[in-house]
């Protein structure tokens, strides 16, 4: 049977909204497309007053809904599948972390799901997804996902056993250039900058190194930093300290740490 929204979403928080307000913004679909659900009546108020169709009744989405953006948080995940009959063409998109496709099926009784791991950046149009669509049957169904996500960031189709990573290296990853800039932006505040003005040269900094990373992919990152550092210069002495301190090494366990996590929630 026909349905009559193309995308309902279950959980309309901040991550949710990103990709919503993107895929509107790309005219992917129209707010005349989508069909809310969440339980606070202040956000579905905020939804409503921009025109979308909204409820506080989430069986009402299965029902309406072929595409469904599952983004409930994981803990509250199992109290939701318990209160909703899934049909047989629903289609599940879940971005909750640490819940597994097999744990999805088993809970809503549905055979179609996609799992991915988005990041928050996707709320400026610029993000990163790992997205794995395996267990969908139509291709249409598979470039619909796509789109939708390509609206607000780069999609990397992958195996859910890589979606871990993907919360390591991309998921997690702002809150680590974050810190780090927070550290540059300190010492320049320690040298007698304002804070305004060192975190303007930061920031912007940051944006044009990642688009020449972006841009320069014949070239090594080792090449792009020997670029910037003139032999006998004031950039390769702080090259010297970040590798005297093992950056990388530092980096790497960063990330396995927040890898070991995720599979240790995926096993709750």
């Amino acid at each position: 049977m026909e349905k009559k929204f193309k995308l309902g979403v279950v959980g309309a928080g901040y991550m949710a909204s990103s990709i919503i307000n993107g895929a509107v913004d790309d005219n992917f679909l129209s707010v005349d497309d989508i069909f809310i659900n969440d339980l606070n009546e202040t956000t579905l108020k905020t939804y409503y007053d921009k025109g979308f169709c909204v409820t506080n009744d989430t069986q009402l989405i299965f029902d309406n809904c072929k595409f469904i953006l599952l983004s409930v948080k994981p803990q509250n995940f199992t109290q939701v599948a318990e209160k909703v009959r899934v049909n047989k063409d629903n289609i599940i998109i879940s971005i909750m972390a640490g819940v597994t496709k097999d744990k999805i099926r088993q809970l809503l009784g549905v055979e179609q799901v996609v799992r991915c791991m988005p990041n928050a950046p996707c709320a400026v149009k610029n993000g990163a997804i790992g997205l794995d669509s395996s267990l969908l049957i139509d291709k249409n169904d598979v470039y619909f996902v796509k789109s939708l996500f390509s609206a607000v960031a780069s999609v990397v189709e992958l195996d859910e056993s890589l979606l871990n990573v993907v919360t390591g290296i991309s998921g997690s990853a702002p809150a680590y250039f974050y810190l780090f800039a927070k550290g540059i932006i300190e010492a320049g505040v320690k040298n007698g900058l304002s804070y305004e003005d060192a975190k303007l040269l930061v920031v912007n900094t940051m944006i044009g190194s990642g688009k020449m990373l972006f841009e320069n992919s014949k070239q090594t990152i080792d090449s792009l930093i020997d670029s910037v550092c003139s032999k006998g210069g004031t950039t390769l002495e702080a090259i010297k300290v970040y590798n005297d301190m093992n950056l990388s090494n530092i980096s790497i366990k960063a990330v396995d740490a927040c890898i070991k996590r995720a599979e240790e929630l995926e096993k709750l």
